[in-house]
């Protein structure tokens, strides 16, 4: 795949289809996050195209000739001898609603409600094959714009930590928001590609296409552990940025790494409401992610059905200063002294991720029963969540009269970090706020989902959705909220 561009461009089309959600990233450690309104999100364009074997190369002598769209409402615009396609470019334009509402009471005495809220994207996303315009053989050109409009529903009993509708945030309230625009060179037989521009550092690291089955926030994109750092961008949100992935070895087996120059407040509408400030003015430093994987495909004796799998792991590293979420400057508990809360360098993430189809199906080629598991460690000393653990399966392909037909479950358990819980300690004794928009003791967060997706007519998909919350916002003093609704994604051209 990943030096193919045909599998990466079709991911990246039908990105908002797979879009992940949005989702605050955590207020500055050590305080209130009061002023924090915007949300991270994101498809994983490129990290779900790292997925896909390595086709070769011949196949992308004409990448033009070789770019498929999703089967849309008008789909004459991307036809394959329309006026785009024959001048090497595909444009997608596409609407993804969700809708949830709390079936349960939420917890009196901190003016929440028991309401329900609507949220959703319409997204273009243009590929540009430049060997069709300009004879730049292997380079392409990938641009996404986006508008977002509503909110999500889980804040209304409490909740912060895990939005209930993934496409809510960091869109800046306007019509139309870049989300990312770089180039991407592939070289040595697809075995080399180099991407740089503005670009979102969780779409190619720690992603993956089974994520947006799901509509929690607790998994599409990535899972929500791995974006706990407000410096590390995340679709919507994109930063200038280099990343180079190879195949060194072999077909199914990829290296990446990369250099991302962080920006202050990239989830703030002052200097990215609408995603077109591209000075760099607000840079404070460098994230360095480095990711390996192995995507095999075991088959049937008989080679009928196949079974794909990916295994990846990786650590991305910092180099701006954090607040520290317990000491301060001197090594005290800053919540006790009033001292500001010591700054440390140097922090750290690190995933272990697979999703591995154990079942086919004879009814859709494309289908059968998908297991999905992994692991998010962050620097304890800094991080809200210092890790999560998640699960999930989806079945897809398993009634003839339905064959896209999709089922999924996930569960999320995600940990507060034990320095976080003692600063909270010290504030609950002295009567003070807590950090996070915490009302209670923060510990340790529990989210399940269930879903099934269908189809309506060739590019309309329907899912209702049901989620549980145990200990919102990771707190044991409120309620568990049900959630239900239903996601809705319509295709346009």
């Amino acid at each position: 795949m990943w030096g193919g561009l045909s599998a990466a461009v079709f991911l990246l089309l039908g990105h908002s289809a797979f879009a992940e959600t949005p989702s605050d990233p955590p207020a500055p450690e050590g305080r209130t996050a009061s002023d924090q309104t915007t949300g991270e999100t994101d498809p994983a364009p490129l990290s779900a195209g790292a997925a896909e074997l390595l086709p070769k190369a011949s196949a992308y002598e004409d990448l033009a000739g070789n770019l498929s769209a999703p089967p849309s409402l008008f789909p004459f615009l991307n036809d394959s001898h329309g006026w785009l396609r024959r001048h090497g470019t595909i444009m997608q334009f596409d609407n993804m609603n969700e809708m949830m509402g709390a079936v349960t009471a939420p917890t009196p005495g901190h003016g929440y409600k028991q309401g329900a809220s609507n949220a959703g994207q319409y997204a273009v996303n243009i590929v540009t094959d430049w060997n069709r315009l300009a004879h730049l053989q292997g380079f392409a050109t990938h641009v996404v714009f986006i508008g977002r409009y509503g909110t999500t529903a889980n804040r209304m009993f409490g909740d912060w930590l895990a939005h209930s509708q993934e496409t809510y945030g960091g869109g800046g309230n306007v019509v139309v928001h870049l989300v990312m625009a770089y180039g991407e060179q592939h070289l040595f037989q697809n075995r080399l590609a180099i991407a740089a521009g503005r670009m979102s550092q969780l779409s190619d690291f720690a992603s993956g296409s089974v994520f947006c089955t799901f509509v929690n926030n607790s998994f599409c994109g990535r899972p929500k552990g791995a974006s706990d750092s407000a410096y590390y961008s995340s679709y919507p949100a994109s930063v200038w940025a280099l990343r180079v992935r190879g195949r060194p070895w072999r077909r199914d087996v990829y290296v990446e790494a990369g250099v991302y120059f962080a920006e202050e407040g990239i989830y703030a509408t002052a200097q990215h409401r609408t995603g077109f400030r591209l000075n760099g003015a607000n840079i404070v430093g460098q994230i360095f992610p480095v990711e390996i994987g192995w995507q095999p495909t075991f088959r049937r004796p008989s080679g009928e059905l196949a079974y794909p799998g990916h295994y990846k792991l990786g650590v991305a590293v910092e180099t701006m200063a954090r607040s520290e979420n317990f000491l301060d400057t001197l090594g005290n508990p800053y919540a006790d002294s009033g001292y500001s809360a010591a700054r440390h360098s140097g922090s750290w993430s690190t995933w272990l991720m697979m999703d591995q189809r154990i079942k086919g199906s004879r009814i859709n080629p494309q289908g059968g029963v998908t297991l999905m598991g992994g692991v998010v460690l962050n620097e304890p000393r800094t991080a809200l969540r210092d890790r999560q653990i998640y699960l999930g399966a989806t079945w897809k392909g398993f009634w003839a009269a339905r064959p896209s037909d999709t089922i999924g479950l996930a569960v999320s358990y995600v940990h507060i970090a034990k320095g976080v819980q003692r600063t909270e300690r010290i504030l609950l004794a002295a009567g003070k706020t807590l950090p996070y928009r915490a009302t209670g003791l923060q510990t340790h967060q529990e989210v399940a989902e269930l879903n099934y997706t269908f189809a309506l007519g060739r590019a309309v998909t329907f899912e209702p959705d049901i989620q549980y919350y145990h200990n919102p916002n990771g707190q044991v003093n409120l309620r568990d909220a049900v959630m239900m609704g239903f996601k809705s994604h319509i295709e346009i051209f």
